[in-house]
């Protein structure tokens, strides 16, 4: 655990990222995320099922995106990576909403992505007890933490992440 997570434990119990966020997977991560490229995606999620997590839990949950941010990008690549897992594992998809349409986390800090996140999402219907969120990047865990809570509120038991990369230690 990261001394953030000790002092303020998250929402979430784990966190798998098998790569770091920099150089060619920074590119990688970049070519998928904001040029929708088919083919990074499927090679993340492929590198992803190279380390997966120990535990799969019950459902994978996508990030949510607002209506109008899903409408700018043209696509939702935590949605895309959580199809193409499920379709892979066998293991049902989840959905949560996002009702809080805010800035993107890009370029805030650990506390202002928190604040930007707080009360973001909500369930419509009760979550299994294990959900695994699948996202491509982890930063700060903010989005991850924000996801996990309104799981747990909405009667999940355990929150888990799993992503494609992490930001190196230092570098949020």
């Amino acid at each position: 655990m990261c001394g953030h997570c000790l002092v303020e434990p998250p929402a979430f119990s784990t966190t798998q990222a098998g790569l770091l966020y920099q150089e060619s997977i920074k590119q990688l991560v970049h070519d998928f995320k904001f040029h929708a490229s088919p083919r990074a995606g499927t090679l993340l999620a492929e590198l992803m099922l190279l380390t997966p997590p120990m535990a799969l839990g019950n459902a994978l949950l996508s990030v949510p995106m607002t209506p109008t941010h899903a409408r700018t990008r043209g696509f939702n690549q935590s949605h895309w990576l959580a199809e193409h897992l499920s379709y892979q594992l066998g293991i049902p998809m989840v959905s949560a909403k996002r009702i809080k349409d805010s800035p993107s986390q890009r370029t805030l800090n650990r506390r202002q992505r928190a604040a930007n996140l707080s009360g973001a999402f909500v369930f419509e219907s009760p979550p299994p007890a294990h959900l695994l969120i699948i996202d491509d990047v982890v930063t700060t865990g903010s989005t991850g933490d924000a996801l996990g809570r309104a799981a747990l509120e909405a009667g999940a038991k355990r929150v888990d992440i799993w992503a494609a990369a992490r930001t190196p230690l230092g570098k949020d």
